[in-house]
């Protein structure tokens, strides 16, 4: 396999995973009220989410040229992993709270117990907090795979990391009968992050016809140039919360 691939898998395996994490804790609390419509909700979602990467990365795979895909793909890339590495900054550093999955769950199913359940049949209300939660936790898992997947032409080994994710998630979830709390999600967040802005720049050259020394390899130095600016970046912010 090669390092462009490794590195696709990765990313694509710990983005799925973080969020569908975070999709768990909802569709959890949606089962507190009607497992079934939990359960439909979430099905209904994972449907929809499979039906936009066939409806829009494989014509993206096979109709756009493939320079002009690369340098829009990297610019889609490049932002959604600063967007992941801000966060991952603030997180490490202390400016902002961890993401607890645990008292999310706890608010939500609090809510959810004081509002009327129905007499019989489908629950609504856990019908589309599993649905919405699963499906923009997905969006962008989707998002990425279709960037990843078609600038790359790997579209079906994005798909297949992503499902990876999914459903060991969903096995894990329904053995405990609970959200992964444990999974550590900022540091999976920084190090997809990391790997987002490094395919995002790589691509961004491919597509430029900029010729990275040594190929794909290229993506780890990338990789490492991006790492230590993380390192840094939550060095020098921490201070400020201690100051």
């Amino acid at each position: 396999m090669r390092t462009a691939d490794i590195v696709l898998v990765i990313a694509v395996f710990g983005a799925s995973l973080v969020e569908m994490v975070e999709a768990l804790t909802l569709v959890l609390a949606a089962g507190t009220r009607s497992w079934r419509s939990a359960l439909e909700g979430t099905v209904a979602a994972l449907v929809v989410l499979a039906v936009l990467v066939l409806g829009v990365g494989v014509p993206l795979v096979h109709y756009v040229p493939i320079d002009a895909l690369r340098v829009i793909v990297g610019a889609l890339l490049l932002v959604l992993g600063m967007s992941w590495l801000r966060k991952a900054w603030l997180r490490g550093s202390g400016l902002k709270a961890l993401h607890d999955e645990d008292q999310i769950y706890a608010d939500t199913v609090a809510e959810l117990q004081s509002a009327p359940k129905p007499a019989s049949g489908r629950d609504s209300i856990a019908f589309a907090l599993a649905f919405k939660g699963v499906f923009l936790e997905g969006t962008e898992v989707v998002l990425i795979v279709i960037s990843l997947g078609a600038s790359s032409h790997r579209l079906v080994l994005a798909s297949l990391s992503a499902l990876a994710a999914v459903v060991l998630v969903s096995v894990v979830g329904a053995i405990v009968a609970r959200q992964l709390s444990s999974v550590p999600e900022n540091l999976i967040k920084t190090v997809v992050g990391v790997m987002l802005c490094s395919f995002g720049l790589f691509w961004i050259g491919e597509g430029a016809g900029l010729h990275w020394p040594g190929s794909d390899l290229a993506i780890l130095a990338l990789v490492a140039v991006f790492a230590l600016a993380t390192a840094i970046a939550t060095r020098v912010l921490r201070p400020t919360v201690t100051s």
